[in-house]
């Protein structure tokens, strides 16, 4: 392994610190669940999930927003699945979020507060949504 000069090592330190405080969950109210289990590996998801860490943060929202992967959802048919938890809306799993959705799902679903519908495959029952 080659030598790293100091400005490499400070340049790499700097990278992990940016990637350790995407990781913070403190203050941070918006959740993001990539289902990463074998079937979403195969599917994509790995794809999906750093374009929505790229979304996220091209959107200004990394403040906000927590991106975490969990295993299988058990909705291996519509992988990759990604689960929403966000204040003021319902929690939702979308299905086939493939890494070309991803900005469209940010801006829709983040920003604009409002479902991607034809991608939804668990909705929460609809007496708990207000309208």
């Amino acid at each position: 392994m080659a030598k790293m000069t100091l400005e490499e090592l400070r340049a790499l330190r700097d990278s992990k610190r940016q990637d350790l405080a995407r990781r913070d969950v403190e203050g941070k109210e918006i959740q993001i669940i990539v289902g990463m289990g074998t079937c979403g590996i195969a599917a994509g998801a790995k794809l999906t999930f750093d374009a929505i860490v790229e979304a996220v943060q091209r959107h200004g929202l990394e403040d906000k927003v927590v991106i975490r992967q969990t295993g299988c959802m058990g909705l291996c048919y519509v992988e990759p699945t990604v689960e929403v938890v966000m204040p003021g809306m319902p929690t939702v799993i979308y299905g086939k979020m493939t890494q070309d959705i991803a900005d469209k799902f940010v801006r829709k679903h983040l920003v604009e507060h409002s479902l991607l519908d034809n991608h939804i495959f668990d909705r929460p029952a609809a007496d708990i949504i207000k309208k």
